[in-house]
């Protein structure tokens, strides 16, 4: 994604240039600087001087016509310079360089010894005074390069996550948008983006926050409702429920003489406790908080890698916070086991929901692949994927994958629901804290998933800090839950997974319930001839870029689609007949 174009350099030796008002009138029109900046510099002091910024990295035209004037003292060098052939793709993970392109953010930083080459020089010999000495001759020693690095980055996949943010950005007007993806058999970073972004080309024009900050690592907040995911793996690794045993939910629920409400007015009612995973019910596992205990919940909790560094390959990761055990009461332990009053980040979550993807294992998260030496192409380490520990039992992952794939095609999740590719997840709804007190109206979405179900190869994220629909509905099952579906469903495909029907079917209302999907009717056309198919994609409002504007489905009727889809009738001739 950048690589190191080198470019001609000017080096001064102030004691060799002998009519010095005139050497700064032959080069200021060049370099595009005043021959008093140009005078000023060459004038000094020292050895070996650079005249900036002129004749820093200039272009090969500039530099044949410096040649061309034989300057005494002048010479020509080449200097690297970061090239970012996909502009601000990426920004944050591979970081910028400052002087001498030493790296000050993100891989760059990180690696910055592994790239840095060695410097080149210019040798002649020279009285004390800095004259040469006649006769003697003088030569160029080019720089040496560093080595290269391979990312675990995919290209087109990530390309795909900034077209997804690009797009909710422009719909909801948040704050701050950041994105992973993951392969959770190696802990392997496949995709990794935030907004606000940058063009590492020109960083100095962006806010250092933007540049400095890398929100999927940095950024510790309350989680909501995707750590529940801890929660139910803890309790079905302690055998402390059953997914059949029934509970009931009146809309709240009593813990040390407060009311904890369930997000939904009245409650769910009486409910199973998939249907409790399914629904996010927060009465629903604050039950199985106090069946788990603190000690054993939060030691899920750590186990699972919260509260501390994932040890990724980038710079200024954070640590997320956790209530201090002896602090945590019948209160704080209710809260924690439906995520709120714990803080973490991004990366944190997208690992420990790897370990529930790849059957329990918690993996080190990396963004470096390989090392290799830039002349021969030769691999010079390998990153090897690190288990950290076994978290939960292969069984209880699969039982759990297996909720949360109930909860994309029968609850809070269906949003995300894409026929074939038994997505799992759970969404999240989060308020925001700010100086010991939530903030009326701020809210951070999130939604977490994996496909296929089954065998999980990719693990995505998405949160979207306060979002500003039209609509006014804030929930991480409509706003983010959709888009972790694109995002999967076209990296799938462009890993070339195929669709496996043996997933659950979506549930589906009646047509007169808004938010459930309608099933398509038999049409006729004007000529009379019965027809019963369609083909049918989703708003073209939510398309951008690569995505296509309809994946091309044909239809019978009494096929079932989603609420708000475009359906395109084809007759006779093949020609649409309207929306």
């Amino acid at each position: 994604m950048t690589y190191t174009a080198t470019a001609p350099t000017i080096v001064a030796v102030p004691s060799q240039i002998k009519d010095k008002p005139d050497t700064a009138k032959k080069l200021a029109p060049i370099l595009g600087m005043s021959e008093a900046s140009v005078l000023r510099q060459i004038s000094q002091r020292e050895l070996m001087v650079y005249i900036r910024p002129g004749g820093r990295q200039m272009p090969e035209a500039k530099a044949n016509q410096i040649r061309a004037l034989g300057l005494p003292g002048i010479y020509l060098t080449e200097d690297g310079k970061r090239a970012y052939p996909y502009g601000d793709l990426a920004a944050q993970v591979l970081g910028i360089t400052g002087y001498e392109n030493v790296g000050l953010t993100g891989l760059e930083k990180q690696y910055n010894a592994v790239l840095s080459g060695q410097k080149g020089g210019i040798t002649f010999y020279a009285k004390a005074n800095g004259e040469l000495i006649p006769g003697e001759g003088q030569s160029v020693v080019e720089p040496t390069d560093g080595d290269d690095i391979k990312t675990t980055i995919n290209l087109q996949v990530q390309q795909y996550v900034e077209r997804e943010i690009e797009q909710a950005v422009a719909e909801y007007n948040p704050d701050s948008v950041t994105a992973i993806v993951e392969n959770p058999q190696t802990g392997a970073i496949v995709a990794m983006a935030n907004y606000p972004s940058f063009n590492p080309a020109d960083w100095r024009s962006a806010p250092p926050s933007t540049y400095n900050r890398n929100l999927a690592i940095w950024q510790t907040f309350e989680p909501g409702s995707t750590f529940k995911i801890v929660t139910l793996s803890a309790a079905l690794q302690e055998n402390k429920v059953n997914l059949q045993d029934s509970f009931y939910d009146p809309g709240y629920y009593e813990v040390a003489g407060h009311r904890i409400r369930c997000w939904k007015a009245g409650g769910h009612g009486s409910e199973s406790f998939l249907q409790v995973v399914e629904n996010s019910c927060n009465p629903g596992f604050i039950a199985l908080g106090e069946r788990l205990g603190k000690e054993s919940l939060f030691s899920y909790i750590r186990n699972f890698g919260f509260g501390q560094k994932t040890g990724i390959d980038l710079p200024g990761e954070g640590n997320g916070i956790l209530f201090k055990l002896n602090r945590v009461g019948p209160l704080e332990l209710a809260t924690t086991a439906f995520g709120q009053g714990v803080s973490v980040t991004p990366i944190q979550q997208v690992m420990a929901v790897g370990a529930v993807a790849n059957g329990g294992k918690l993996m080190k998260p990396y963004v470096v692949s390989e090392i290799l030496n830039h002349d021969t192409g030769q691999v010079v380490e390998e990153t090897k994927p690190t288990v950290v520990r076994q978290v939960i039992s292969s069984a209880t992952a699969a039982q759990v994958r297996s909720a949360l794939e109930s909860v994309v095609a029968n609850g809070s999740g269906g949003k995300a629901y894409r026929d074939g590719y038994r997505i799992a997840g759970k969404t999240g709804t989060a308020q925001v804290a700010k100086n010991g007190h939530y903030e009326s109206g701020h809210y951070i979405v999130s939604f977490i998933g994996m496909a296929p179900a089954n065998q999980p190869k990719l693990v995505a994220y998405i949160a979207i800090d306060n979002p500003h629909p039209k609509h006014g509905v804030v929930f991480g099952g409509v706003i983010a839950a959709p888009i972790v579906g694109n995002i999967l469903d076209d990296a799938l495909h462009e890993m070339g997974v195929q669709p496996n029907p043996q997933g659950l079917p979506k549930k589906y209302g009646t047509p007169k319930c808004r938010g459930h999907g309608a099933k398509l009717p038999g049409v006729d056309s004007e000529a009379g001839a019965k027809s019963r198919t369609a083909k049918f994609c989703e708003p073209e409002s939510r398309h951008s870029g690569s995505r296509p504007g309809c994946r091309r489905t044909v239809a019978s009727g009494g096929s079932k689609v989603e609420p708000g889809s475009v359906i395109r009738l084809y007759l006779g001739d093949g020609t649409p007949s309207g929306n």
